[in-house]
């Protein structure tokens, strides 16, 4: 051993550490053997067209270096900025557009594997879109809810729809500066388009672009995406669960789905209960049959069926690792190309299935949602039949954590008053006595090349410690999971007086798992439901909230960043600046951009910093708000005895 901490989680440092002994490479030996490009890493690099790449270096003063066109090291470092939050955007968006069109499927009768799971949200999404509803089939409602997010993506004039949903001053400050997303397909081809070579050389207008961009994945693909999985699955309400490596049965097929499209993996959740598919394992020498999760689409069956999940992006080489894994089905992003190599050492199966995300070496298995469950079942067998050819490698570990999820916003406001009483008011008041000093999102990927998830469990810890109610998404919850910091015991044992009463009182995690990386869009509506509730904020900028990804490495975590920065919450990213190459660039994107829109993106390697910050934008906000300064353990209103004249002045 070399006493180098590669992951927090002690499961998987185990795998790690068994992996060396038997010279087998992942990603945590790539990451420290492979260095970062420094000038890349930084924005400083241009390679939009063939007279390049151009590393913006040199002599002269690195603000003022241009590359051969004459291009700024500003403009440059915006422009790679923008076009990483394009890339973030479209994959959400691309997500979305394929739920919209299996909504479609269901409603038209063109499928009869799916079903629409609750009325209830498909005619609340309705009446936001000023669909009518009353006394009309719900296959109806379904289709022109599906045609009318649909037009979202390439609607050339006017605005997404879903803006409607954000407070007035959010939307007052978007008009102002020009960042209202007309179409996502629009916004997206016009940002490409001004990244070319010789077009747009303004730093301040790029970035601009990549606001309108991420707004329109935040409340439009995301949303979307969202909304229809709840119409389609179910709205999330919290349940029990189980995370870690240990999820795996050693006398049981192992199936493990990874990545981030909900619609297949729900049918495998249908179809490994099967009686026939049961006794054909059973036929194969296995007991059962045992579905597990990975990445995001373990996030979507987590929160709706309970299925457990082996963690997050950093796990998924680990879990073929164990030697207990049959087959691993993927769909898009996140996706470790790196597994149909490793699978090599093993029996495992990788087995992709999006047309979208094929990999050399991997079994194909394409996925139509016409057929969504003969499909389903197809793979399974492939699983089935895989399992007889397992061995006995592996690093086979036994951790395993028990978990509450399933907390969607309906839900949220449910468990604030009960069904007639459903309001996000005891929220707001818990946060301006100070029993909750803020709110923060903690979110975003893990990453290798620091001790993955480390970041994520210190931060969680520290700040439910400090009163701050922690709400996550994504691979951040995965890193809480597998930590076991998901459970309403955490708040008793580890919270800060005022969060442990609110935690109590409702019965509920201090750590609130909201889904998977689309589910980011839960914390808008959130956010603009207790705008709308009143007592804080008329906007979402102002509101005691941060949103953290500590140890993030996709650029869909940039989209995200900055719909939420746009959106007027500051955001802080784990690492170096990938533009801070440019003093310019970096100035906007702080301080111009809080006084435009009360939300900003700030880079900062340093846990111990980004805790700090957090906690000091939360006070800030708090002052602003005129809300009563927060004292730990100090909390409520000071009851006075009251004399006459005090009285007087307190009737109407």
């Amino acid at each position: 051993m070399d006493n180098v901490v590669r992951s927090a989680n002690e499961a998987a440092e185990k795998i790690i550490e068994w992996s060396k002994g038997h010279d087998i490479q992942t990603c945590f030996d790539k990451a420290r053997k492979m260095k970062p490009c420094p000038i890349g890493a930084a924005g400083a690099c241009c390679r939009v067209c063939h007279m390049g790449p151009c590393r913006l270096i040199g002599s002269r003063a690195e603000e003022e270096a241009t590359g051969v066109c004459g291009a700024t090291l500003p403009t440059v470092a915006a422009r790679n900025f923008l076009r990483m939050v394009v890339s973030g955007a479209a994959a959400h968006s691309d997500h979305a557009r394929d739920m919209a069109f299996t909504l479609m499927a269901v409603a038209n009768g063109e499928t009869r594997d799916f079903r629409i799971a609750d009325e209830a949200k498909l005619h609340m999404v309705a009446e936001i879109l000023e669909i009518e509803v009353k006394d009309r089939p719900v296959n109806h409602v379904a289709r022109d809810v599906a045609a009318t997010l649909l037009d979202d993506f390439g609607r050339q004039k006017g605005q997404i729809n879903y803006l409607k949903r954000a407070p007035q001053k959010t939307r007052d400050r978007w008009k102002k500066w020009g960042i209202i997303p007309r179409g996502v397909d629009r916004e997206i081809c016009e940002a490409i388009h001004r990244t070319n070579m010789g077009v747009d050389h303004d730093p301040d207008n790029l970035l601009l672009s990549a606001l309108r961009v991420a707004l329109a994945d935040g409340w439009a693909g995301s949303m979307i995406s969202t909304d229809i999985s709840d119409v389609l699955f179910g709205t999330p309400r919290p349940l029990r669960g189980k995370a870690g490596f240990g999820i795996l049965k050693e006398d049981e097929v192992n199936l493990v789905v990874h990545g981030h499209e909900p619609s297949l993996a729900e049918m495998i959740v249908d179809v490994v209960d099967d009686p026939e598919l049961l006794e054909y394992a059973r036929s194969k020498g296995a007991s059962g049959i045992n579905l597990g999760g990975m990445c995001c689409t373990a996030n979507e069956v987590l929160m709706r069926h309970g299925i457990p999940t082996a963690g997050g992006f950093t796990n998924q080489e680990l879990v073929i690792l164990t030697g207990l894994v049959d087959a691993i089905i993927v769909d898009v992003q996140c996706i470790m190309p790196a597994l149909a190599e490793l699978s090599n050492r093993f029996h495992t199966k990788v087995i992709t299935t999006s047309s979208k995300a094929k990999m050399p070496g991997a079994v194909h298995a394409a996925y139509d949602e016409h057929r969504a469950r003969e499909t389903a079942m197809e793979i399974v067998r492939m699983a089935i039949d895989n399992f007889p050819n397992r061995k006995q490698e592996g690093s086979h570990v036994s951790d395993l954590n028990p978990l509450v999820a399933g907390f969607s916003q309906e839900y949220i406001e449910y468990m604030q008053g009960g069904r007639m009483r459903a309001s996000f008011r005891p929220l707001n008041d818990a946060i301006m006595v100070g029993r909750i000093r803020g709110v923060v999102g903690l979110a975003g990927c893990d990453n290798p090349r620091v001790p993955s998830q480390g970041l994520h469990r210190f931060l969680a810890r520290e700040l439910i410690m400090s009163d701050v109610l922690v709400v996550s998404t994504g691979c951040g919850s995965h890193a809480c999971q597998t930590a076991g910091y998901m459970t309403p015991e955490m708040a008793l044992e580890n919270a800060g007086p005022g969060l442990k009463e609110v935690c109590e009182a409702i019965g509920i995690p201090p750590i609130l798992h909201l889904g998977s990386c689309v589910d980011n869009s839960r914390i808008l509506t959130i956010l603009s439901a207790m705008a709308s509730e009143g007592g804080l904020s008329e906007e979402i900028g102002g509101m005691p909230g941060v949103g953290i990804a500590p140890e993030w490495m996709s650029e869909k975590a940039l989209a995200i960043g900055s719909y939420f920065a746009a959106s007027g919450v500051p955001v802080i990213f784990g690492g170096e600046s990938p533009v801070g190459a440019s003093k310019e660039v970096t100035r906007i994107m702080t301080v111009i951009w809080f006084e435009r829109f009360k939300g900003a993106l700030y880079f900062e390697p340093d846990p111990e910093k980004i805790l700090s910050m957090a906690l000091e934008f939360i006070d800030y906000a708090r002052e602003g708000l005129k809300l009563k300064k927060y004292e730990p353990g100090k909390f409520g209103v000071e009851r006075v005895l009251m004399d006459m004249a005090a009285r007087r002045e307190t009737t109407f």
